[in-house]
Order: structure tokens, then sequence, then C-alpha cells
């Protein structure tokens, strides 16, 4: 049984990764962290009455008592850093879906399992249909070069663009050459109406109620358009990606960052 810790385990991320995790054979819930927590049984939050884990505020004092090897974190972009690093420090493999990190911390965390023989998995997205998405996008970009993409999520997701979005482009910056959207000498009328700049695509993230997560990449040629879209209507379609990187990644060294690198294995 694959021990683990959930990090953000009262949030709403939180909460269907406890369910998920709990319903699988291989894995078992040995703690659970929340900035909010009650004490109250993890079990009885879930309507499936005592389970004997309880909801705990300090991260690292619960894994030094519960010595998990895996930590699932959904947190926050602010906290999800020090909680990768609190991890690690104590010898347990972070699987991360907070986005947010930039690129700094992402060398500091790269750097640490480099010198220390540690893992750590980053994941933007665990949707099996996003990782889709994204490959083919990338595709599509070695033959139609000019395209923008678009994120749309719910209006309490902290960091924009999206996680997703930022590793969408970087994918597809690997095979393009370098192409700068849009007139040369266009100008916004009003600061930011083109989106963000990477290496030349406009990024545009989009803040709703109703939405879950949802992208679309859309490429433009002479006289036609291709259009990629990936929808998550409820977060249980992260959830088969969750648990897949916990059962992987024990096997695995050094920083991951994405489901693609699990994938196939």
């Amino acid at each position: 049984m694959i021990r683990v810790l959930v990090s953000g385990a009262n949030g709403r991320m939180g909460r269907e990764v406890l369910k998920a995790i709990s319903q699988d054979a291989e894995c078992q819930i040995v703690a659970t962290v929340d900035i909010k927590a009650a004490w109250e049984d993890v079990g009885e939050i879930l309507g499936l009455g005592k389970s004997g884990v309880k909801l705990e505020s300090d991260l690292e004092a619960a894994i030094k008592s519960h010595r998990p090897q895996v930590m699932v974190d959904f947190t926050h972009p602010k906290s999800v850093v020090a909680n990768v690093m609190t991890a690690l420090r104590n010898g347990v493999i972070p699987v991360v879906g907070t986005t947010g990190i930039g690129e700094a911390d992402l060398e500091m965390i790269r750097k640490f399992c480099q010198d220390n023989n540690a893992t750590c998995f980053i994941c933007p997205n665990f949707s099996v249909g996003a990782v889709l998405m994204m490959r083919f996008a990338r595709e599509a970009a070695r033959y139609l070069p000019h395209c923008e993409i678009i994120e749309l999520h719910h209006d309490q997701k902290l960091d924009a663009p999206s996680g997703t979005a930022l590793l969408t482009a970087k994918m597809i910056a690997e095979v393009r050459a370098h192409c700068q959207q849009g007139h040369p000498d266009e100008e916004e009328k009003i600061t930011g109406a083109r989106g963000a700049d990477y290496d030349g695509m406009r990024i545009h993230s989009v803040r709703l109620p109703g939405y879950v997560a949802h992208q679309e990449v859309i490429f433009g040629d002479v006289g036609q358009t291709l259009t990629i879209r990936h929808d998550s209507l409820a977060r249980e379609s992260f959830m088969p990606g969750v648990v897949l990187a916990c059962k992987k990644i024990i096997h695995r060294q050094g920083l991951i960052v994405g489901l693609d690198q699990l994938m196939g294995e």
C-alpha cells in the first residue's frame, strides 16, 4: 500500500482527492492537512463513517507522525513551494496539483532533487483529456504556427494564465519557429486587450462562475482555422490522473513535470 498524505484536504479539490484515493486498493490515506483544520475525522467529512484519520493543521508534524510516502498538494500558490520543500526535506514525494509555481522555484526544486536523490512531481493538469489536448496542439503547431490560447476557469482561481496554458505554450514553442502573433503595428486601446505574450503567442484568461477548467487552442492559416478544445466539467475528471501519479511516481527520481511524463509506462 502506498501511504498518502493529502495537503489542502478540506478544499474542493482536496475532498475529491480524498474520495479517489480512499477508493483505490493500492493507496492508503494516512494523514490529512489543511489550514482550516478542526480535528475532524476524514471519514465523517466524506460521509463514510469514522476512519481514524484526523484533519491536522501542521504539515511537518503530520509527516513526522504518520510517515507518508507521497504528499498530494492542492493548496495555494503562496504556500505550495514551502509545502513541497517541507515534504522533500522529510523524504516524502510531493505530487503537486497547485499551480502558480514560478521558474525560479522550479529550478530550486529541481536542484534539490538532483543534489539529494529526491523525487517531486508537478502537474499543471491531471486530466488525461487535457494531456491529449496539449499533445495534439503541439503536433498541430508544426504545420500551423499561428495560434492563440484561451483558457477558461472558475472565478475562484488565483493564478493567470493557468498552468495548463503555460505548459501548452511551452510545448508549442518547442516545435515551431518564433512567430509574433498579430499585426506588427497593432495598438491596444485598453492595456491587456491582446492577452499575455508567450514567445509571440497570445494567451487569454477567462474567469467566470459556472466554469471548472477549460482550454482551447486556435490555429489559423490561409482560408482555414483549427480549434483544439478540452473541457473538464467536474473535478472528478482530474482524479484518475492523481491516483496514477501516486502509483507511478514512487518508481521515478528527480523533478518531473506533466502527466504525459507518466502516461504509457
